[in-house]
């Protein structure tokens, strides 16, 4: 008797965690509008977070340091951003892969190969940690620092440095997460991240006015744990479609990878060398104040465009399991719903940017009425690219998803790089510097017309 109560008991919890898996959104299910938004809204908000956090730094180094800290961190991201691209391309590129591979059916291959990549984007980073201390003072000043602008980018990259490879591994992770059907747990390491370099802002910069070196190590410690947890998560016992395990060096299955996630190593390496240019031109018509001006911009661009990538990554695993597993119809499904989402994205993020325009530029550089009047009307004019960007990133993600390389990179080369570069050199020559701030714009109407063209000349390849 006492047995089969036993059962029971045992029936009734089987049937309970049956129903627990049920409800989770898996990605060989069929999407409508409402799971592809629970689907991708941790990976949304987990980018929103990241970018957040990034702004707070900008806000404590402005406000408690000053502006020509808060010009030597903006002068410095182009670097940042070039030494993260290796995290970029093998988390999107190798995201693709394993996704692709889970939905051929065989898990055993996925892990190797997620594992293979994790271990890949901590050697690369420790190298090019070391690479960029010992070459530091040549790059800042090939980025146009001078006087006392020269030491503050030094020793704000002097720290900065130590955390990158765990950097490069939080940035990879953000999509190993989604694929491993986990994204809420990626948006829970990321707000622990992302909680933790504020306090670290707040005591460091606020409270003990460490300034500028403040700021850098309240990052280095969130970075540190944005890359550690996940490792110690993967590594362990996990209930999710990933683990990390044993593996080898397989370049062929590398190579897939990078030229894979091309697209995302091209658009992080673009954005940096077209921030240098921009940073040049503005030091060329404005000075350190069109630096700083170009700052709150960067910033509130990380904030608004969050939601496009969130939404591109966190769907961009659904596209290549069902492209893995030949399900045609369900990936024509998930791209057209993603078209309409996005565009509903983009009116609200335009609107949002206008109706903040003013809140935004005295919350960063209120404190300087010159500098609060340029960039109030270079938020007017930036606000502009929120209708377009969201449709061209998730183009190139969605062609990364579908394992072509080759056009999600001529889009993202294209967008972030040559539209932009054309743009910033010759707009500026024929308006000043009111042309800056036409020129993103601009570029990303020239980006628009080449992603529709490749949509459309794809669409009998892919069957969407």
């Amino acid at each position: 008797m006492s047995y089969n109560r036993g059962s029971g008991k045992n029936r009734n919890s089987h049937e309970i965690r049956k129903v627990d898996t049920d409800l989770r959104i898996k990605l060989s299910d069929h999407f409508n509008n409402r799971r592809l938004l629970q689907y991708s809204y941790p990976t949304i908000v987990m980018l929103i977070f990241t970018s957040i956090y990034m702004v707070v730094d900008g806000l404590f180094v402005s406000n408690f340091a000053g502006k020509v800290p808060f010009a030597a961190v903006n002068l410095m991201f182009p670097m940042v951003s070039v030494v993260s691209t290796l995290g970029f391309m093998v988390g999107t590129g190798g995201g693709a892969v394993v996704a692709m591979t889970l939905g051929a059916r065989n898990k055993k291959k996925a892990n190797e190969y997620f594992s293979l990549f994790v271990y890949t984007i901590l050697v690369c980073g420790f190298v090019m940690s070391v690479l960029c201390q010992i070459f530091l003072r040549r790059i800042v000043g090939a980025l146009g620092a001078k006087e006392e602008l020269f030491e503050y980018c030094v020793l704000y990259c002097r720290i900065i440095l130590l955390s990158v490879p765990f950097f490069m591994l939080q940035i990879a992770f953000q999509v190993f997460f989604t694929t491993a059907e986990k994204p809420k747990l990626g948006l829970f390491v990321m707000v622990v991240s992302g909680v933790t370099n504020i306090a670290l802002d707040a005591i460091l910069v606020g409270v003990l006015k460490y300034g500028l070196a403040g700021a850098a190590w309240a990052t280095v410690a969130s970075e540190l744990l944005g890359g550690i947890i996940p490792i110690v998560y993967f590594a362990g016992k996990n209930d999710s479609l990933l683990k990390l395990c044993k593996t080898s060096v397989d370049f062929r299955v590398l190579g897939r990878a990078c030229v894979n996630g091309a697209s995302e190593m091209m658009n992080n390496m673009s954005t940096a060398i077209v921030m240098a240019l921009y940073n040049f031109r503005l030091m060329e018509f404005a000075g350190s104040n069109g630096v700083a001006t170009y700052g709150v911009l960067m910033y509130v661009n990380f904030i608004f465009v969050a939601v496009f990538i969130g939404f591109a990554v966190g769907t961009s695993p659904i596209i290549s399991y069902h492209y893995g597993a030949r399900n045609n119809p369900e990936v024509k499904n998930v791209l057209h719903r993603s078209i309409m989402i996005i565009g509903i994205f983009a009116v609200v993020m335009f609107l949002l940017a206008e109706g903040s325009a003013v809140f935004m530029t005295n919350t960063f550089v209120g404190y300087d009425p010159g500098l609060r009047e340029m960039t109030l009307e270079a938020f007017r004019i930036y606000s502009v690219v929120f209708l377009m960007s969201g449709f061209n990133i998730y183009a190139s993600s969605f062609f990364t998803a579908l394992g072509n390389g080759i056009v999600s990179g001529i889009l993202a080369l294209m967008r972030s790089l040559v539209f932009q570069a054309i743009c910033i050199i010759l707009i500026p020559a024929a308006f000043g510097l009111h042309g800056i701030w036409i020129s993103p714009v601009a570029s990303e109407v020239c980006a628009t017309m080449v992603t529709l063209y490749f949509l459309i000349r794809k669409r009998h390849v892919y069957h969407y």
